[in-house]
């Protein structure tokens, strides 16, 4: 490994230091259902978004809130064990990517087979304090 990158993969190791952040892989929901959950959390106070996620009827939903309840839990141990309330949490970035695909075929008529694409995904959560932010910027 070169110099330049050896450098820039300890300046992202360190600033992955500072954050706290829960990662799901392989989910097997496709991505875009996850993305509809994903967006109405986005930017959301952390209580609020684990009612928005329990009271959802969706599948992807449960995964999403228990990924969440990871992620506060890593900024809790990070901060050790500040209250949610007192901080101001939210979830400041959360991302859907697309994962491995695994491929079936389904008969057909005439001999034929469709393919299906059974999609899967990875979901990053990562939450921070709005008070800590504040103080950072000034």
């Amino acid at each position: 490994m070169g110099a330049r990158k050896r450098n820039r993969a300890n300046q992202l190791k360190e600033e992955r230091k500072n954050i706290s952040f829960a990662k799901l892989n392989d989910c097997p929901t496709s991505p875009r259902k996850m993305r509809l959950i994903a967006d109405m959390v986005r930017g959301v106070e952390v209580n609020k978004a684990l009612s928005i996620l329990r009271y959802c009827p969706k599948e992807a939903s449960a995964k999403v809130e228990k990924l969440l309840l990871s992620a506060i839990a890593n900024w809790q141990q990070k901060n050790d064990g500040a209250r949610i309330e007192d901080s101001n949490l939210y979830v400041k970035e959360i991302s859907v990517d697309s994962a491995r695909q695994l491929k079936r075929l389904r008969p057909a008529p005439q001999g034929r087979g469709y393919r299906i694409r059974k999609r899967s995904n990875h979901v990053t959560v990562v939450v921070d304090s709005k008070s800590q932010t504040n103080e950072k910027s000034e």
